[in-house]
């Protein structure tokens, strides 16, 4: 079974393992854990302590287990912080996923510029995804702002309407055409290699639905917004910019 589906059915679990004392001897310790337990090649990407008690992180991707300082136990779940009312776990999710704007290869995306496009965002989108339609008609709201594209055809569908759009001319134009007025792009005839790219970076960003978001300081939002969301978020990102 895969990691993913394994993580959602388990329980806390008990582990005989002898003690360890710092965040590089449980990377070690917790090495051969994983791979008992979740099958070969699954490893750790990173260990830290959590904060909380004798807890240690264990990050899989954008996944995250916690164990304790011996690597007696593997749990799963989020770590709530009572006092604070806050969900611990999810902020450490969210600072995980974020990203370097600037490293993004933005040559491979749609481009539209409206207004002044001074604040910036960064969308990785399927042509034939409801919510990337309706993304759109809110973004047509919004203005000052630079919008870049990528298209990311994970329905099997899809596949080939990317590609007439990266081969358009104008491809924010053969994209908006598409997802706001239904009007299919001309058949591909050009190299496509472009889209396989940006495919590749879907999956080394972990996206795993569309539509997925990015703001100008490297936040990640998953899903929709609607455009008075956007505004605020758009403002917060560039203001947030180090």
């Amino acid at each position: 079974m895969k990691f993913k589906a394994l993580v959602g059915g388990l329980a806390t679990l008990l582990i005989a393992h002898a003690a360890v004392a710092n965040e590089n001897d449980v990377k070690k310790a917790i090495g051969p854990v994983l791979e008992e337990m979740f099958g070969p090649g699954i490893k750790a990407d990173g260990v830290r302590k959590a904060g909380i008690g004798n807890l240690y992180e264990i990050q899989i991707g954008g996944d995250l287990l916690y164990t304790d300082e011996k690597v007696s136990y593997l749990m799963t779940g989020d770590v709530l912080d009572i006092k604070a009312k806050k969900n611990i776990t999810d902020e450490r999710k969210q600072k995980l996923s974020q990203i370097k704007f600037s490293d993004l290869p933005l040559n491979l995306a749609a481009k539209q510029v409206k207004g002044n496009g001074k604040r910036v965002l960064a969308t990785f989108e399927d042509p034939n995804c409801t919510y990337c339609k309706k993304l759109a008609e809110e973004l047509q709201k919004i203005n000052d702002v630079t919008i870049y594209t990528f298209i990311y055809p994970i329905f099997p569908q899809s596949g080939e309407v990317s590609k007439g759009i990266w081969c358009a001319p104008d491809r924010a134009k053969a994209w908006n055409d598409y997802v706001l007025k239904s009007v299919a792009p001309p058949t591909a005839k050009c190299d496509t290699s472009g889209v396989d790219k940006v495919l590749d970076l879907g999956k080394r960003l972990n996206i795993r639905g569309t539509p997925a978001m990015f703001f100008a300081d490297g936040s990640r939002v998953p899903g929709y917004m609607p455009a008075a969301m956007l505004e605020k978020a758009l403002d917060k990102g560039s203001a947030n910019i180090k």
